[in-house]
C-alpha cells in the first residue's frame, strides 16, 4: 500500500506540473498576440481614430457614474404665458461667459450701452454657486401651436447638476438668479415720462440728464434728500407692519428757477422710477382723477406741478382774494370753467381708501407759493417732507462752477462771488445762464462778478426808494 501511494503522489505532481506549464504557454501566446495586435492597430489605425474610440469607451464605462445627475427644464412659456424664470436665465447667463469658450457670439442692441456676448447654442455654459458646479445648455424645438406668440422655434434652458445638491439649487440658486436678474433689469431700465392726453397716459423716454452729483443744492440738503429716499426704499416691511401704503410725499417749494424740475429728474434717475406728469387742470371729476392715478405703475413718481394754480387746493381766504382781483379792464368777472374735481378727491387718494392702489410710489407737489395751499393737503402723511429750494448760495455755486467751468477746488474770485450771493437774491438758473455765455472760465467768472455787482446796486436802489 505504501508503494502504491507513492506512485499515485508522483503521478499527481506530474499532472499538476503539466497543467501549470499549459497555462503558462497559453498566457505567453496571448501576450504575444496582444503585442502583435497593438502593433498592427498603431500601424493601421490613425491616432485620432484611436482617441475617439478610447473616449467613447470611457463614456460607456462611466455611464453608471452619471446616473446621479439630474436636469431641470426651464421652458420659454408656462401655462400659456411667458416664463419669467426663462427671461431671468436669458439675462443671467451671458454675464457668466468668459474668453475660455470656443464659440462666442457678439452683438449690440440699440437699448444696450455695451456689446452683448452669447455662446453657441450647442455649447454648455458652466456656472458655480457655493462650490456647486452647474451646467446650462440651450435646447431648441419646433414651434408649439398652443403658443402663437412664440417664434418659429421654442427655446428651453436645461440645467444639470448633481442630485445631492437638489435642495440648494431649488431653494437658493434659483432665487439667486431671479434677484440678480431684477438688479440687472433695474440697472438697464430706460426711464419713461408719462403725460396724460385724452384720458390716457402717453409715454416717452426721460432724457433729462440731471443727477444728484450735478444738482446745484447745498450739500447737506442734498444728502438729507438722498438719505430719505434710501430709507423709504428699505422700509417695505415696516409700512406693511404699521398698516400704511408704501408711498411717500414731497413738497418742493421756492421761487421759479430754483431747480424743482431738475430735482425731480435727479430723483427719477437715482431711483430708476418712471415719472407721471399729472395736470390737475385736465381732470373733470374725482373719478377721472382716480382713473388717472389707478393707471400709474408701481415704482413711479407722480408729479403735480404748480399745485397752487388749481383753485380747489387753495385756502379759502386765498380763493376770495384771487376772485376779487381776477377781472378784466372793464371790471367784468373772469369766468372760470366749472369742474367737479375736488380737494377731497385728492385727499382720498393721498391717505384714503384709494391710497392702497399700488406701492413703492412717490408723490411730488411743486409750488411757488406754499402759503396758498390748503394746510389739509400738506400735513405729514400726505406731504411727508417739505423741501425749500431757495436762491443760490456759496456752496451750491461751487457745484455750478464745477459743472459748467470744470473748476474744482478754490478760485480767487469765489470769495467775491459768495459774498455777493449772500447779499442778493438770484436763482441757480440765472447764474447758470451767465456761466454759459463764455467758454473761458476766467472770463466767465469775471463777467459773473460784474453781473452780480450790478444786481446788488440795483437792489440797493430799490430798497432806498421803498424807504423814501
Amino acid at each position: 500500500m505504501s508503494m502504491r501511494a507513492s506512485v499515485e503522489s508522483i503521478s499527481s505532481s506530474f499532472t499538476s506540473v503539466r497543467s501549470a506549464s499549459s497555462w503558462f504557454e497559453v498566457y505567453a501566446a496571448f501576450s504575444t498576440f496582444m503585442m502583435i495586435l497593438r502593433t498592427a492597430i498603431n500601424d493601421l489605425i490613425p491616432k485620432q481614430v484611436r482617441s475617439f474610440i478610447a473616449t467613447k469607451l470611457k463614456e460607456l464605462f462611466s455611464e453608471g457614474q452619471r446616473n446621479h445627475e439630474v436636469s431641470l427644464h426651464i421652458t420659454q412659456f408656462w401655462d400659456g404665458q411667458t416664463n419669467q424664470l426663462f427671461q431671468a436665465v436669458q439675462e443671467y447667463l451671458p454675464a457668466r461667459i468668459n474668453n475660455s469658450y470656443k464659440s462666442l457670439k457678439v452683438g449690440k442692441l440699440s437699448k444696450d450701452k455695451n456689446v452683448v456676448v452669447a455662446v453657441d447654442g450647442k455649447e454648455e455654459v458652466v456656472d458655480e454657486f457655493e462650490d456647486i458646479k452647474l451646467k446650462w445648455k440651450l435646447e431648441i424645438s419646433q414651434k408649439d401651436p398652443e403658443h402663437p406668440k412664440s417664434s418659429n422655434e421654442l427655446l428651453s434652458f436645461i440645467l444639470s447638476f448633481d442630485e445631492k445638491h437638489r435642495d440648494k439649487v431649488m431653494n437658493k440658486y434659483i432665487s439667486h438668479i431671479l434677484s440678480t436678474y431684477q438688479a440687472m433689469k433695474a440697472e438697464k431700465r430706460t426711464i419713461k415720462i408719462h403725460s396724460r392726453v385724452s384720458r390716457h397716459w402717453q409715454r416717452s423716454e426721460l432724457t433729462h440728464p440731471a443727477s444728484f452729483h450735478t444738482l446745484a443744492l447745498d450739500p447737506d440738503q442734498k444728502q438729507t434728500i438722498i438719505d430719505d429716499l434710501d430709507r423709504f426704499l428699505k422700509r417695505k416691511e415696516l409700512y406693511k407692519k404699521v398698516g400704511k401704503p408704501w408711498k411717500r410725499g414731497y413738497l418742493l417749494y421756492g421761487p421759479p428757477g430754483t431747480g424743482k424740475s431738475s430735482l425731480i429728474a435727479a430723483m427719477a434717475n437715482y431711483l430708476k422710477f418712471d415719472v407721471y406728469d399729472l395736470e390737475l387742470t385736465s381732470l373733470y371729476s374725482n373719478s377721472d382723477l382716480m382713473g388717472a392715478l389707478r393707471d400709474t405703475s408701481n415704482r413711479s413718481i407722480i408729479v403735480i406741478e404748480d399745485i397752487d394754480c388749481n383753485k380747489e387746493v387753495l385756502v379759502r381766504s386765498t380763493i376770495n382774494s384771487l376772485s376779487d382781483s381776477d377781472s378784466d379792464s372793464d371790471n367784468k368777472p373772469v369766468k372760470v370753467k366749472s369742474r367737479s374735481f375736488t380737494l377731497s378727491g385728492l385727499l382720498n387718494y393721498m391717505d384714503g381708501l384709494w391710497s392702497s392702489g399700488g406701492e413703492e410710489r412717490i408723490i411730488i407737489f411743486t409750488t411757488n407759493h406754499r402759503e396758498r395751499i390748503d394746510p389739509a393737503l400738506l400735513r405729514p402723511g400726505r406731504m411727508d417732507m417739505h423741501i425749500n429750494l431757495s436762491f443760490l448760495k456759496g456752496k451750491a455755486f461751487r457745484i455750478l462752477a464745477s459743472n459748467y467751468l470744470d473748476i474744482e477746488g478754490d478760485h480767487p474770485l469765489f470769495e467775491q462771488i459768495e459774498e455777493l450771493l449772500e447779499k442778493i437774491q438770484v436763482t441757480p438758473a440765472i447764474v447758470a445762464e451767465q456761466l454759459l455765455r463764455n467758454e473761458d472760465p476766467e472770463v466767465a467768472l469775471e463777467e459773473l462778478v460784474k453781473f452780480l455787482r450790478e444786481k446788488d446796486v440795483h437792489s440797493q436802489l430799490l430798497d432806498s426808494e421803498s424807504h423814501c
